[in-house]
């Protein structure tokens, strides 16, 4: 078995990349023997997406949580494995609803079983993570529910259009934090809670993350406008295809300019035409909008920078403030 992926931290220090190795090990054999099964079906189907690898985001920002605080404990290992089935199992749904045919350079779980193998294995991954967090306390419990509620609430007016009294770009922000911002707050949070951080502690990690998921949707977003796929594992311009308004679409839907009309007109379209959906990615990926979208991406990442402002100095706090700008920089 090979050994699981670790962020790679600019100038982190030798003994918590260590620390965050050891952390990752345990993170990794608790998710594996979770996910097997008696039936090697059903273990093949809920292994699919992590046998492919992923960059495990979400549970290096509990273990780095935690060593802001007194360090990683069994409890912080089991929280992390609890956020990163929760994130398996929505991927799961998600590739459901847009139709995905590859996911981490591999076929996604509905290309490869079926729809509802997907959807049936990903409420499996929910009840899982559920079973994992059961075990650390009504407070944690309560935590995830909430979580869960806020990630379909976000994802429910994701797949709506912005109703005519709302602003647009403040109603996508709003999906982003629901959507993305709440489980990844929650991974900071679980891991300054079982990491024995204090209430103000825990708080400032709490809004850390979902600043730090904000961005990473935002990023996320642009990826799939600007990459051609080998970098991210995903098939780009999905969120043209299905209509979704990310925030680059958004601002080129905004302009005034003339030039724009093409693009505009493409934009109101259905883009499940190929040739269609291929113009209008290529003018997409030339628009301002996307180095706009950029922007205020960095900003968000700001955002959570400041978030960290009264945390004391120390090798965690440095590894937060790396993370966010590999988060904000990434291209895959």
């Amino acid at each position: 078995m090979s050994a699981p992926q670790v962020l790679s931290l600019p100038g982190v220090s030798p003994s918590l990349a260590a620390a965050l190795a050891d952390g990752m090990g345990r993170v990794d054999a608790l998710l594996r023997s979770t996910i097997d099964h008696d039936d090697p079906y059903v273990a093949a189907a809920s292994g699919h997406l992590l046998a492919a690898g992923g960059k495990r985001f979400r549970p290096t920002l509990t273990l780095l949580a935690a060593q802001v605080c007194r360090g990683v404990t069994d409890e912080v290992v089991a929280a992390a494995v609890g956020v990163e089935l929760t994130h398996l199992a929505s991927l799961y749904h998600d590739d459901v609803m847009d139709e995905a045919t590859v996911r981490r350079g591999v076929p996604s779980v509905n290309a490869a079983y079926d729809n509802t193998i997907a959807i049936l294995v990903g409420d499996l991954l929910f009840g899982k993570a559920s079973e994992i967090v059961a075990g650390l306390g009504a407070e944690a419990v309560l935590i995830q529910a909430q979580t869960f509620v806020r990630l379909c609430y976000g994802q429910i007016r994701d797949t709506r259009p912005c109703p005519p009294q709302a602003d647009p770009i403040d109603y996508y922000l709003g999906v982003l934090a629901d959507k993305t911002g709440a489980l990844v707050a929650t991974a900071a949070r679980y891991g300054a809670m079982f990491g024995g951080g204090s209430p103000e502690t825990v708080e400032v990690l709490r809004v850390y993350g979902e600043r730090l998921g904000m961005a990473f949707q935002l990023a996320d977003d642009i990826i799939d406008i600007a990459s051609d796929g080998s970098a991210s594992g995903k098939t780009p311009g999905t969120d043209l295809r299905e209509g979704v308004d990310t925030l680059a679409v958004l601002f080129a839907k905004a302009s005034t300019d003339p030039a724009d009309a093409r693009l505009q007109a493409l934009l109101r379209s259905d883009l499940t035409d190929d040739d269609l959906h291929g113009e209008a990615l290529a003018l997409l990926r030339a628009h301002p909008a996307v180095e706009r979208a950029r922007a205020h991406t960095r900003d968000v990442g700001a955002q959570a920078l400041d978030a960290l402002a009264g945390l004391a100095d120390s090798d965690a706090k440095a590894a937060l403030v790396a993370l966010v700008d590999q988060v904000v920089d990434r291209v895959g």
